[in-house]
């Protein structure tokens, strides 16, 4: 009995799930299903330029894993655009990464998901409209580096947002 994939860390959620080839009604189109972590492992590849290693590291994921979840990504799109089926993005086993964030002015605390919203130059508190916050960790502590546990016995210290 093999045991079950462990969650893969995602930066983002796609506003638009199904694409499909123009001219053509949805009942005569089959579909392919592509996991959302199928299609974080695209974005962080083919649109960012990572290289693997990286991609596999912002994943949470080993080089070798994230290797089959991009080349199976790559081979359903490529299925969908060459016999043209409907790719519809859902499920899969992931975790979304948030950006959790600390007012100084009033204390509030909020979050946002990693890639989306304002950038942290850009961004005021929801609650005061103070431009006096910093990220936090899960457990409410500054945040010291954005490239997960890695850094954190490196002592790097990254800027906020």
């Amino acid at each position: 009995m093999s045991r079950p994939p462990k969650c893969r860390r995602v930066e983002f959620l796609p506003r638009l799930t199904f694409f499909k080839p123009a001219g053509v009604p949805l009942r005569d189109l089959e579909e392919v299903g592509l996991t959302v972590e199928e299609l974080e492992a695209i974005r962080l590849k083919d649109l960012l330029g990572l290289e693997q290693e990286a991609c596999a590291e912002r994943m949470g994921v080993s080089r070798p894993t994230y290797h089959r979840i991009l080349s199976a990504a790559r081979a359903k799109v490529a299925e969908a655009l060459v016999n043209g089926k409907a790719i519809r993005v859902e499920g899969g086993n992931f975790q979304l990464v948030m950006r959790r964030f600390h007012c100084e002015n009033c204390g509030h605390e909020w979050e946002l998901p990693c890639g989306q919203g304002p950038r942290g130059s850009e961004m005021v508190c929801p609650s005061c409209g103070s431009t006096e916050f910093y990220r936090i960790d899960q457990d409410g502590r500054p945040f010291r580096c954005q490239r997960w546990e890695k850094c954190s016995k490196q002592g790097g210290l990254a800027e906020n947002g």
